[in-house]
């Protein structure tokens, strides 16, 4: 008696129409169920075949990779696949692989009809996943990474994947062949990698996996490619391209290393064109990877230290020219003509934004405190990253409750709201302050489609106008039409507007115009450390 296969024949019968057994060379040593059904050819008639020959061409690829992820994980299930006999095609097929501890050499492989597919993207606690390729997306893939490289060592090494023009071939199928092209990829990255699920998708045909060290990359390229080519109907498919990054772990904290790994992948995120070479990209990382753990440390001592400065820049009252409060900016190496938003940029991308922000709300509440007397208000911002730590909303509210006054004095104002990833968790971050008194302003609105769903979602006290949306509202013949129709929807909403970029007399009186309540801009100054030198150099004409 086999054990093995009776085992296997006896757990999965009641889950699958088809049963195969493949030796080490994948023949087809045992079948048995529905086979002269499904495929017009009875188990006597598969034995000794190869297998990949039953398998649909276009499905080679994706099965040859499942086996070798079932070789890594001891199963794989859950997978659409095609297979062909005396009468053509089947329908897609539920595809379940598993290996036997004493058989090891064997793969037990099971089809299923109409089979009950979970999705690849199915939740998993603290793990975002693709739901078309089942890789690992962002920051999830980011971490992933770090973790694999600290605990394999010597013996695990990153490799970044560029596939130009993959975007553009997938969404050129079917939905049916898009899907399954998506699995395919996903599914040979996934089998390449250490442990069989350690890929993952970073950008736009752009991958990384974790895999063991000397990982033949060439045969992944080739692998990657024929599996485009099977799909395009063209018959060109996508040229892989591959690259392995040297990156040296030794010494560098787990949490830094993340945020290093995250930035330089970006990096590689964000290349395109013709020229791109994901070779060199990777040939380069570790240098980026070390040079960005540098500017990590040199960031988090600045910021530690509290050295930078705080710069003011005034809002007014469109039709009074009365002050309404000032927007505290940060300033760098004493600099307040330099635009801080390369520090700004580095630190949300690396992660150290929510450090940042609380060390920036604790700058301004101590300055409020030297100069309560003058009963000036000011406006602190607050990442839309930041918006979502837990970490940072207690550390907040900790110091808003030990100066209650605070609320009379202090504005936020929400910026990067594309970065907002829960807008239901950013709202009740945006009520627990307004519960306390204080006003929100939501930045950046009419910079993009997705700022209407932001304001529906996201009950505010003000919005700020993007300075882009109001010079652009200026130059288009419907411009003003278009900016009064927002105003409206604002004041119908009970929320104030504050135009920015307001540099001329007439962009001034243009926004005027149009109903916007507050004004910001270079027509009454820059930022500056001292508030009160706005006043004494307002042209007071302008408001007349």
């Amino acid at each position: 008696m086999n054990t093995a296969r009776d085992r296997f024949v006896a757990f999965a019968f009641c889950w699958a129409d088809i049963l195969i057994e493949l030796d080490p060379q994948q023949r087809i040593s045992f079948a048995v169920g529905a086979t002269k059904a499904l495929l017009g050819l009875g188990p006597e008639g598969l034995i000794g075949r190869n297998f990949m020959d039953i398998v649909s061409p276009k499905d080679r690829v994706l099965v040859d990779q499942l086996l070798h992820m079932t070789a890594k994980k001891g199963r794989i299930d859950n997978v659409k696949v095609k297979l062909q006999g005396a009468k053509g095609l089947t329908a897609p097929l539920g595809f379940a692989g598993y290996v036997m501890p004493d058989l090891k050499d064997h793969f037990f492989l099971a089809f299923r009809t109409q089979a009950h597919l979970t999705e690849k993207g199915e939740a998993e606690q603290g793990v975002a996943r693709d739901k078309g390729t089942g890789l690992l997306t962002g920051d999830s893939f980011s971490q992933l990474a770090v973790e694999k490289l600290k605990a394999a060592g010597p013996n695990a090494e990153l490799t970044l994947v560029n596939l130009p023009g993959f975007e553009a071939l997938a969404d050129s199928l079917d939905e049916e062949e898009r899907e399954h092209l998506l699995t395919t990829v996903g599914t040979t990255l996934r089998a390449n990698s250490l442990g069989g699920d350690s890929a993952g998708e970073v950008g736009e045909g752009k991958f990384g996996i974790v895999a063991e060290k000397g990982m033949d990359v060439a045969a992944l390229e080739a692998k990657l490619t024929e599996a485009t080519k099977a799909f395009d109907p063209t018959g060109k498919g996508v040229v892989a391209q591959a690259g392995t990054v040297e990156v040296d772990i030794a010494g560098v904290d787990e949490a830094d290393l993340a945020k290093g790994l995250v930035y330089t992948i970006n990096h590689f995120k964000e290349q395109v064109g013709d020229a791109f070479n994901v070779k060199d990209i990777a040939a380069n990382m570790n240098k980026l990877v070390q040079e960005t753990v540098e500017s990590l440390n040199k960031f988090r001592n600045l910021v530690g230290g509290n050295d930078f400065q705080v710069a003011f820049h005034p809002i007014f009252d469109a039709r009074t020219g009365a002050v309404h409060h000032y927007e505290a900016l940060v300033r760098f190496n004493g600099n307040f003509e330099e635009s801080p938003y390369k520090y700004i940029t580095f630190a949300e991308e690396t992660g150290l934004i929510t450090e940042f922000d609380i060390a920036m709300a604790r700058k301004c509440v101590d300055w409020l405190r030297k100069n309560r007397a003058d009963k000036v208000s000011i406006a602190v911002n607050i990442s839309g990253m930041s918006v979502g730590n837990d970490q940072y909303s207690k550390q907040l509210h900790a110091m808003l409750d030990a100066d209650t006054w605070l609320s009379n004095f202090l504005v936020f104002e929400i910026t990067e709201s594309a970065r907002v990833a829960d807008l239901a968790q950013a709202n009740n971050f945006v009520q627990a302050l307004r519960k306390k008194g204080f006003h929100v302003c939501l930045d950046d609105f009419g910079a993009g489609a997705a700022s209407f769903q932001y304001l529906s979602v996201l009950e505010v006290d003000v919005v700020k106008l993007d300075g882009s949306a109001v010079k652009n509202a200026q130059a288009a013949p419907k411009g003003r039409a278009f900016l009064k129709a927002l105003t409206t929807l604002c004041k119908t909403m009970d929320v104030e507007t504050i135009a920015e970029m307001v540099d001329t007399k007439e962009g001034l009186e243009f926004v005027r115009d149009c109903g916007v309540e507050y004004v910001q801009g270079f027509l009454f100054g820059k930022p500056d450390p001292d508030p009160w030198s706005f006043i004494k150099k307002l042209d007071r004409r302008l408001f007349a």
